[in-house]
């Protein structure tokens, strides 16, 4: 998985390509881990993720609770109709903020 992350002021904005899954997700979870002081809003642009595994959706779920801790927000954009179902299914459209 390619991952880029842009930070304006306090809104950090994650882009993710390929697949986050069993492989991908704990070095991205430690990274993204740095990146949560300092940040009151967090995108993630789904547009390029292939697939996202159930490590994946434990990194969002963590994220989600991470910045509800901090009263911040989270997001998710671009979301393709394949990582939709996958929300859908597990339950986490009902969780997550996804525009």
């Amino acid at each position: 998985m390619k991952y880029e992350l842009k930070r304006d002021g306090s809104a950090l904005t994650a882009e993710l390509e390929g697949r986050l899954d069993t492989t991908a997700a704990p070095g991205f979870q430690e990274v993204l881990q740095k990146e949560f002081d300092g940040t009151d809003t967090l995108t993630f642009d789904l547009e390029k993720l292939d697939y996202i595994s159930s490590a994946g959706l434990r990194v969002l779920i963590s994220a989600l609770r991470e910045m509800r801790k901090k009263h911040g927000s989270m997001k998710l954009i671009h979301v393709s109709e394949i990582i939709m179902e996958i929300f859908e299914v597990t339950g986490f459209a009902d969780i997550l903020t996804i525009e």
